[in-house]
């Protein structure tokens, strides 16, 4: 993987080049033997003058995107989104976006929970597309200051597929079990079981975009003894079963 940083404005014309001649050919050789090659910012342009962006989907920095239209009229440049792949070529729009796509490229490495792990120790949202706000249970229900809840929250993230009792999860919190399902329920608005059935969602669209996994397996991994049960709870959450959730995916 290549990643080019944006560049000083002051450099940007209709005219000058920011890359040299042997530069653009390095760039357009890693292209070619299958390196991905990303730009945070104006590095969108190093990625024009190479040659890589004629006929693709791309962004740049919002003061730039004309500019980058006009320098390269191939390019199909894109307003209005965090980040866009296209193929072996993404690009980002502004410094912030960098990160959204930092995260990105972690989430498609080592799974969502783990980019979820890395944005909540950046203290920074984290968004999985390049252009609709993510909706992770790993980040969502955090933005309290309870700490017994939070040590619940962690506890339940890191054993989704296990059945974890109230009283459990209580010792954890160093509460009472009454006192943990009011807290919980201040703190997040859902039940500790709620937080819980919503994790194992979560984990269960990760693993029903493995063709190779029946729904009864992913129900199972998931930690649902009853498939059924599990059936009904996504229909509840998604308006639609996990079947249709999983062939919706595939088509887009």
């Amino acid at each position: 993987m290549i990643i080019v940083p944006g560049m000083e404005w002051e450099h940007f014309s209709l005219e000058a080049a920011l890359l040299d001649q042997e530069t653009r050919d390095w760039l357009r050789s890693a292209s070619q033997a299958g390196a991905h090659i990303a730009s945070v910012c104006t590095g969108a342009f190093a990625l024009g003058e190479a040659g890589l962006l004629d006929g693709r989907r791309c962004t740049t920095h919002w003061a730039q995107l004309e500019l980058l239209q006009v320098r390269f009229p191939r390019a199909r440049v894109l307003d209005n989104v965090l980040f866009v792949h296209d193929g072996t070529i993404t690009t980002s729009a502004g410094i912030a976006s960098g990160i959204d796509l930092a995260l990105a490229f972690l989430e498609h490495a080592q799974g969502p929970m783990f980019a979820a792990q890395v944005a909540r120790h950046l203290v920074v949202y984290m968004r999985r597309n390049g252009s609709e706000p993510q909706r992770s249970i790993y980040l969502e229900y955090r933005t309290h200051l309870h700490s017994g809840v939070h040590c619940a929250q962690d506890y339940l993230i890191s054993h989704v597929a296990e059945h974890v009792s109230l009283d459990e999860l209580a010792d954890i919190a160093k509460v009472s079990s009454r006192g943990l399902n009011r807290a919980f329920k201040e703190a997040t608005g859902l039940t500790p079981v709620q937080y819980h059935q919503r994790l194992r969602l979560e984990l269960a669209a990760t693993l029903l975009a493995n063709p190779t996994l029946r729904v009864e397996d992913v129900a199972i991994q998931c930690g649902f003894e009853d498939v059924r049960h599990f059936r009904r709870l996504w229909q509840r959450q998604f308006g639609m079963p996990p079947s249709l959730s999983r062939t919706l995916h595939h088509m887009a």
